[in-house]
């Protein structure tokens, strides 16, 4: 092999694909991984993760990455930095374009992650982690008995509200239309949910507090007044892009763009592999992405065997 063909290359150092790569390098496959940030993916905004088999006392999201970067790499994983600007097939080679140049792999393994959609405010970025969440079934048990607010009116952020009223005190759903856009039973359960509050109309304009989230500037979208609301948590529920922008109709997606895979987390196009958040019907958790990882690896190393 030359310096730029590999087994298997990895696109996203998240939990899926450190995963994957850990599977891989093991096997003694010659594996890449290309992450165009740092290891981890979303987790590193984690202040604490407490649902991950093995630390019962819960672990530091940057700390569960650096030791999940660490054990891949023992045995042989190569990391690059490079950000994955196209996938191109060339017979039976995958040919990953990046910033860096080009590469060459027998196998794929795609693990690039979602982008989750923002709300692009003051304060937003700032307290991620320290206040500002994006997944309640992670988070919620951090708001025990304090009230906290959940931003959209769709399936993903009313189901985030039910699942927040068995923790938080109360729940405060803003939406910037005058009715929710979930489905009707989710709606009906939700309005017969004493704990669950609704401010129509409403935008979020600022995110404000010291060491953590405080408070909450609001903006009516049809009269223009202003409010505030005092919250030490803020869950931003407006859906996730799948980061598969580069991938140019080469693979089949879904209606959200994410990618289609069967059980062997084998994509449409044989030796191209998916796993974890990118993946159609993934429950975006870091135990099911390392699962997806796994399974991953070892079919991509049955694909090369085959």
């Amino acid at each position: 092999m030359g310096d730029r063909e590999y087994d298997v290359i990895i696109i996203g150092g998240g939990p899926a694909g450190l995963a994957a790569g850990l599977y891989a390098a093991r096997a003694r496959l010659r594996s890449l991984l290309l992450e165009r940030v740092a290891a981890g993916g979303w987790i590193v905004n984690a202040e604490l993760v407490e649902n991950y088999l093995g630390f019962p006392q819960g672990i530091s999201g940057p700390e569960l990455a650096g030791l999940m970067d660490e054990q891949a790499k023992k045995y042989g994983l190569e990391v690059l930095l490079a950000e994955v600007i196209g996938l191109k097939l060339e017979g039976k080679r995958k040919v990953i374009k990046t910033a860096e140049g080009d590469f060459t792999a027998r196998t794929v393994i795609i693990a690039s992650g979602s982008d989750r959609v923002k709300l692009d405010v003051p304060g937003e970025e700032e307290f991620t982690g320290r206040g500002v969440a994006y997944c309640a079934i992670c988070d919620a048990a951090f708001f025990r008995d304090v009230p906290v607010a959940v931003v959209g009116g769709g399936n993903a952020a009313i189901g985030d509200a039910m699942y927040l009223s068995k923790f938080a005190a109360r729940v405060t759903v803003l939406h910037r239309r005058q009715q929710l856009r979930a489905t009707s039973i989710l709606q009906e359960r939700a309005f017969a949910e004493p704990k669950i509050e609704f401010r129509w109309n409403t935008v979020v304009a600022v995110i404000e507090g010291g060491a953590k989230v405080e408070r909450l500037r609001l903006r009516n979208v049809r009269n223009g007044e202003e409010s505030t609301l005092d919250v030490p948590g803020i869950f931003i529920a407006l859906g996730s892009t799948p980061n598969t922008g580069y991938l140019k109709d080469s693979l089949p997606l879904d209606t959200r763009g994410a990618i289609i895979t069967n059980e062997k987390m084998e994509t449409g196009v044989p030796g191209i592999f998916a796993a974890g958040d990118i993946r159609a019907n993934s429950i975006r958790q870091v135990v099911a992405a390392t699962g997806d990882g796994a399974t991953a690896a070892v079919y991509a190393e049955k694909f090369i065997a085959e």
